[in-house]
């Protein structure tokens, strides 16, 4: 089995940001099974925990920065390239200042540190960000498209291409992340700038701490008062970037990707739609899986008989907060033999009503052992996008807003084929149930 990993000791590291140049002190800690990579301010009034997510994610320019509330950590890509680098699944990382520290530019010290802490395996399985649907986003010339690949490897071929007046020349680079490959070909390599870029980040402040021996610059003829480590240099930072930007998904995205001029901005589209990917499989599963209440536990809850019940079954109840439920629309539907005739379509109170007997399914789990019953009272903000007709699946989803003992409040939304079809908030009055 692949396992987790974490890092045997605590280590540390020190340095200065390479935007900021505030000077920071890193401690790296051990973190337990399922727990993730989770960031550490330790220098705020109470220590503010940030999770490396792309959902903690705050604009920068030229960098990858996260924040939870005011508290922000800048330039994280570095760090996580070496995470996943060496196969590093849970980790704690405290630091006392708001950007991590950026050493020589490249993953290198941050692979050394850890290195140095040990890498031990945890009992909990791997769990991997598989491409599964080949996954494309772009921006004017940019853009960076993945597909599904072999296993859990990941693959990249990152294409740099500045045009014929850059001083950078093409450069493209095809890297497989296995054993010590990064370790090899990418951790070295070091970020870089053109020298018009650099003048520009020195006029808005940033950056005004580095030398060229800091930071590499690149001006017409090359390097200035610098030298490459490689070739090709440029294209491998990029590969770098990129790899600790996939990061950002939660877990190791396991899969090929092709990318051509992209940046920071496109990797983390590309995490988004890679998430969202995975979110409409697990969702599309639940619909074909075994159901939370079948169509008898739903009678059970719900007074409604033929042809009024318009729940099928409900695949899916968490607590008293959401449910989502299906109702299979067929050509045998009675109402179907007048609206209308030549053209079938559901009509819109009926959809509107299987998502208020979802609703009411929902408010029972809150209900239950209370002898109260939900009965509409009111909707808002009711709209419909698109028509319903025989051969839909409409699947519904409830959202409690709020109950109270004598009211209760949903959010409801029905889609086919994830497009929306209706929408509304439903009002309940909750009533003293039949003692029959």
């Amino acid at each position: 089995m692949n396992r987790q990993r974490t890092i045997e000791h605590e280590t540390e590291l020190s340095g200065r940001g390479l935007f900021t140049g505030f000077p920071v002190h890193v401690r790296f800690k051990p973190a337990p099974g399922d727990a993730g990579i989770t960031f550490v301010r330790t220098d705020q009034p109470a220590p503010v925990r940030i999770a490396a997510h792309v959902d903690n994610l705050t604009k920068r320019a030229r960098r990858t920065s996260l924040r939870n509330g005011t508290a922000a950590i800048e330039t994280v890509e570095h760090c996580l390239a070496a995470v996943r680098g060496l196969g590093i699944d849970n980790l704690i990382i405290e630091l006392d200042n708001a950007e991590l520290p950026a050493a020589d530019g490249s993953a290198k010290p941050f692979i050394d540190a850890l290195s140095a802490a040990g890498v031990v395996e945890l009992p909990a399985d791997r769990q991997v960000l598989r491409v599964t649907e080949p996954t494309r986003v772009a921006e004017e010339d940019a853009e960076v498209v993945a597909w599904p690949g072999e296993g859990d490897k990941l693959e990249v071929i990152y294409e740099l291409d500045y045009g014929a007046g850059s001083p950078i020349g093409h450069q493209i680079y095809r890297f497989t992340l296995e054993g010590s490959s990064f370790l090899e070909q990418i951790a070295g390599a070091r970020t870089f700038v053109l020298e018009e870029e650099a003048q520009a980040l020195r006029s808005a402040g940033l950056g005004t701490h580095l030398t060229y021996e800091d930071v590499l610059v690149i001006g017409r003829d090359g390097p200035i008062e610098n030298r490459y480590r490689y070739e090709n240099e440029c294209v491998r930072h990029k590969i770098l970037d990129l790899i600790g930007d996939l990061m950002l998904a939660g877990s190791f995205v396991c899969g090929k990707i092709y990318a051509r001029r992209s940046g920071h901005h496109l990797n983390h589209e590309l995490v988004r739609k890679l998430l969202e990917a995975r979110q409409r499989a697990q969702f599309q599963a639940r619909l074909t899986g075994a159901p939370d209440l079948d169509i008898r536990q739903v009678q059970r809850i719900l007074p409604h008989r033929f042809p009024m019940l318009l729940v099928d079954r409900v695949v899916e109840v968490d607590g008293d907060r959401r449910a989502v439920g299906i109702k299979n629309v067929t050509i045998n539907e009675p109402y179907f033999t007048g609206h209308y005739p030549r053209q079938p379509i559901m009509p819109g109170v009926l959809i509107i009503e299987a998502m208020a007997q979802l609703g009411g399914i929902l408010m029972a789990q809150k209900l239950e052992h209370t002898g109260k019953v939900a009965v509409l009272l009111s909707l808002d903000k009711v709209k419909f996008r698109r028509p319903v007709v025989p051969g839909d699946q409409l699947v519904m989803e409830a959202v409690a807003i709020r109950i109270k003992e004598r009211t209760g409040q949903t959010e409801c939304r029905a889609t086919v084929n994830g497009e929306v079809a209706a929408e509304a908030q439903i009002r309940f009055m909750l009533v003293d149930a039949d003692p029959a």
